[in-house]
């Protein structure tokens, strides 16, 4: 489902596009309160655009608009320590989720927006033991496992139907 070859100059704006459009899900999402009781429980609705990337865009490109996306989101959001958290899960997820597209050639992109939440999830995990030094922290997997299989499932559904329509 790659994208035909564009002009550097076409692939360069296309990229830069869909990097502030996902600064801008993640930056507005920040904003929103969801009202449920689970402390940190985010949509994860810029993780659309990383989706839409692996599936239509060189790899290089999508890991570009990643990385801009966490840097630059951790410095609008002003939190330092988030910058950590969404470093770990987003590349946990980006790695996981290309994994799973690989191995299953591109089908059911939407269970790799649930393969990429958990991913995240756990990534989130492993930094929240290493920062607070304390194994109780793994406790809470089980509750963002669940939201990540629902929200993923959520953002991969979004996913696949932009990749579908080849917007860019």
């Amino acid at each position: 489902m790659q994208r035909p070859e564009l002009t550097k100059a076409r692939r360069l704006c296309a990229d830069a596009l869909l990097a502030a459009a996902a600064l801008i899900i993640f930056v507005v999402e920040a904003q929103i309160p969801i009202p449920v009781a689970i402390p940190g429980l985010k949509l994860g609705l810029a993780n659309v655009v990383t989706l839409y990337m692996l599936c239509t865009c060189p790899l290089g490109d999508a890991f570009a608009v990643l990385m801009l996306r966490i840097i630059l989101g951790s410095i609008f959001a002003g939190q330092a320590m988030s910058f950590m958290f969404s470093l770990a899960g987003g590349l946990l997820a980006f790695c996981s989720m290309k994994l799973y597209l690989k191995l299953t050639r591109g089908e059911n992109i939407w269970f790799a927006g649930i393969v990429g939440a958990i991913a995240h999830n756990l990534g989130q995990i492993v930094v929240a033991v290493a920062v607070y030094k304390s194994g109780y922290v793994a406790y809470y997997l089980a509750v963002l496992l669940f939201c990540g299989v629902v929200t993923g499932l959520l953002t991969g559904l979004v996913a696949q139907l932009l990749a579908k329509r080849r917007l860019l």
